[in-house]
């Protein structure tokens, strides 16, 4: 019974209002980069286009098929990373990924949102799935740089 109890919490209100309202859900027509990340434990897919100018996030897109702790990671990344550089993107992985597996703190602004998964820290399995939206972005932004520097 106390498995069941632990997943309500897991999945309380402000994550499931955060999946069900993902911003930037229309993909790009036109981006400078794509990328697409698949958790292979769940099989949740993140794909994520990005415009980048002067070495910033200009304009964002992304489709997301996740549970819905991934989908409220991508809720929080998609609602603060325009205008983000990929050193501040890299910084919320980092971060993201402190809080979940080392107990860390919750990722700095503009990404400080992702604490409403600090309670997914004690499911492992699900750790790939909130992680995909930052990696997925992080990849994009890469590509973009490479692309513009060529």
């Amino acid at each position: 019974m106390s498995t069941e109890t632990d997943l309500i919490k897991l999945y309380s209100g402000r994550i499931l209002a955060l999946a069900a309202d993902i911003p930037h859900l229309d993909r790009l027509d036109s981006p400078d980069a794509t990328a697409k990340k698949r958790s292979p434990l769940c099989g949740s897919t993140v794909t994520v286009d990005v415009t980048m100018h002067d070495g910033r996030i200009t304009e964002f897109g992304q489709d997301v098929k996740a549970c819905a702790l991934g989908q409220a990671s991508a809720a929080v990344v998609g609602g603060a990373v325009i205008g983000a550089t990929r050193a501040q993107v890299e910084k919320a992985r980092d971060q993201l990924k402190a809080m979940l597996k080392e107990n860390g703190p919750v990722p700095d602004a503009p990404f400080d949102g992702l604490e409403v998964l600090m309670p997914a820290r004690d499911y492992k399995n699900r750790h790939a799935s909130i992680l995909l939206a930052l990696e997925a972005t992080l990849e994009a932004m890469e590509q973009a740089e490479r692309a513009n520097c060529a």
